[in-house]
């Protein structure tokens, strides 16, 4: 590389962070054209900073590089300065290590991380001059496909992809791309590999499936089209962890990114089961790395790149069994090279305390706590496994281990809410403010004052949980309980110590409806895009009127994907997917919900989620 560029120098200082586009980091990879039969093109729909930070693009990079046939790159968002200048230039999208167009590519790789990022996709697709819609791409478009946790219902973004990869990528990619070649080899065209990709494990291509619908607008029946094209497609997993890839020499960034740091990546799964929580079902079952693998993964990994800061990543780090021995050598071994340790999701108990006070500058941390609701009641309907007794308790520890900043995280509008349950914010809140007065003395506090920030978002159903046939509350219900937060907080005795934050509503119930929503959206999707809505997921770009006013044209409604209560015996768009998880589990744990009883997680008691038919992690470790 170093020979070219995509962009000119004229066009390099007109921009912003021209670092994002000329590619060359440490550790991205080169390779031979003349070497390689697949070139793969990795890419993250939003800008370079949060693209860079995201692991699962790290961890197929690294794979895919590691197969001596196959070459991948990466591309991710322009910026809209850059945007505006490729479409005046008629410069089309480049991958950054050749700076080859990606039109030329074999495959466009694109990872779904969240809703409002899917105009970005129109985005990336349009610049780089490849059709939008799937069926009018030719034999000389790479084949585009998605991946990532929102493909779990890819049903509104089915016309623009040639194949859905359902679950993790480790599993199948060999076997796609070895089909890939075969099907080049023998002269068979795009439909045919896409007609043989559809029979792999875990793969979905839309354009072999058709909806009809009822007169209500609901879905009637969903089906293949062909003798032999699967009518469910089952989730891929990596069954076993120690035998996987891992990127020890991830790309270090030119320029500071979202998360500046090494990641290591403990255990994928969770055992908690909280009914809100899409993550938590999808990637079921609990599946923890070898301890002494992760040791020589952090060294490597350390000296791979420089960074100052490793973070251990987890939907629930303190359930790692073997989190102790880990942080122990972590500490020794980082406090050699005065490297920073970070452990999010973190319960709050005296062992994570501890934890934290080892690992932390403890004058410039703040502590977060996740209660989700303000009240027990909720917190049980929710199976958010914290009782307040533990809240208070774990604060108390906190402030006397000197910590004077508290982060608290809840949700406006979960199912069952009462106003009641809202006041609870503020009065929990309160109390832990109140705890900090009750735990340090006057003499202690050194001038600090206690700051609690409690922030509240909108909850918004997902698929595959158990509230996935909730009603979502509209714009004007949740600015109502904003409000209600609000001023309960004012009237609090220690409100100056409260800090309060909330999210935006319009954003939650666009997401809600494209989380839920069926094939019909992909014309709104389109449309949007066409009115010049990208970025979505950046509040200043984001126009709702533009949004709804589209769902209208289109002849649909934000109430009928997001504010009706679903009957159960509903054909759900994304019914055709087995994430392990079964309906029936679902269907019981939303009942134990409504009774506000909590269930136990998994590594006390198995539920029969379904996940067992995998035969791995959790599901096959004696218990007790």
């Amino acid at each position: 590389m170093g020979e070219k560029l995509a962009l000119s120098e004229d066009i390099l200082m007109k921009i912003e962070k021209p670092e994002r586009y000329i590619g060359n980091e440490v550790n991205s990879v080169t390779k031979n054209k003349a070497d390689i039969k697949v070139r793969f093109v990795m890419c993250f729909p939003d800008v370079y900073e949060i693209g860079m930070s995201h692991l699962g693009i790290q961890i197929l990079y690294d794979m895919f590089n590691s197969m001596e046939d196959v070459w991948c790159e990466r591309v991710y968002s322009p910026w809209v300065d850059l945007d505006a200048l490729m479409r005046w230039h008629h410069i089309p999208l480049f991958a950054l290590e050749s700076q080859d167009p990606v039109k030329d590519f074999d495959f466009l790789g694109i990872t779904i991380q969240y809703e409002m990022c899917y105009t970005n996709i129109l985005q990336i697709l349009d610049l780089a001059q490849i059709p939008l819609s799937a069926v009018e791409r030719g034999e000389d478009c790479p084949i585009v496909i998605g991946g990532g946790p929102c493909v779990y219902n890819p049903e509104p973004l089915a016309e623009f992809f040639d194949i859905f990869y359902i679950g993790e990528g480790e599993t199948r990619y060999r076997e796609l791309i070895t089909l890939y070649e075969e099907c080049r080899s023998q002269g068979r065209g795009r439909e045919e590999f896409l007609r043989r990709a559809a029979g792999l494990p875990g793969l979905y291509v839309p354009r072999f499936y058709d909806v009809t619908y009822k007169e209500d607008g609901t879905i009637d029946r969903f089906f293949p089209l062909e003798e032999g094209i699967p009518a469910t497609v089952r989730k891929e997993i990596v069954r076993d962890m120690a035998d996987t890839y891992y990127p020890l020499k991830p790309i270090v960034p030119f320029i500071k990114v979202t998360q500046d740091r090494v990641v290591l990546e403990i255990q994928r799964g969770c055992i908690r089961g909280c009914r809100f929580c899409q993550a938590g079902q999808i990637y079921r079952p609990v599946r923890e790395r070898d301890v002494d693998t992760l040791k020589a993964y952090a060294l490597a990994l350390l000296k791979n790149t420089g960074h100052e800061e490793i973070s251990l990543s987890s939907l629930s780090s303190s359930d790692y069994s073997r989190l102790p021995e880990l942080v122990d050598f972590l500490i020794q071994e980082c406090g050699k090279q005065h490297v920073n340790i970070s452990l999010p999701s973190l319960r709050i108990d005296a062992f994570s305390l501890d934890v934290m006070s080892k690992v932390q500058d403890v004058k410039k941390s703040s502590l977060t706590f996740a209660p989700e609701a303000g009240s027990q009641r909720l917190r049980n309907v929710i199976n958010k496994g914290l009782t307040q007794e533990a809240i208070l308790k774990g604060a108390a520890l906190a402030f006397q281990g000197g910590w004077t900043r508290v982060k608290l995280y809840f949700m406006l509008g979960l199912p069952t809410e009462t106003d009641a349950d809202i006041r609870g914010i503020a009065e929990l809140s309160n109390q832990i403010a109140a705890v900090y007065f009750e735990t340090v003395p006057k003499d202690k506090r050194g001038g600090n004052r206690v700051q609690i920030v409690t922030s509240t978002s909108f909850f918004v159903p997902k698929p595959f949980t158990p509230f996935q046939w909730a009603a979502q509350c509209t714009k004007e219900e949740f600015l109502e309980k904003a409000y209600l937060t609000r001023t309960a907080i004012s009237e609090q005795l220690n409100q100056k110590s409260i800090k309060y934050n909330w999210h935006e509503a319009d954003a939650s119930v666009m997401e809600c409806v494209l989380a839920r929503g069926d094939r019909r959206l992909c014309q709104v999707i389109r449309r949007v895009y066409e009115k010049g809505e990208f970025f979505d997921a950046w509040g200043e770009y984001y126009k709702n009127e533009n949004w709804l006013e589209t769902l209208a044209e289109c002849g649909l409604s934000a109430d009928f994907y997001a504010h009706r209560e679903r009957p159960l015996d509903e054909v759900l768009p994304w019914d055709f997917i087995d994430c392990g998880v079964t309906k029936e589990f679902l269907k019981r744990e939303r009942e134990r919900a409504l009774r506000e009883e909590t269930s136990e997680n998994c590594a006390q008691k198995c539920q029969g989620c379904g996940a067992g038919s995998f035969e791995c992690g959790i599901c096959v470790l004696p218990r007790g």
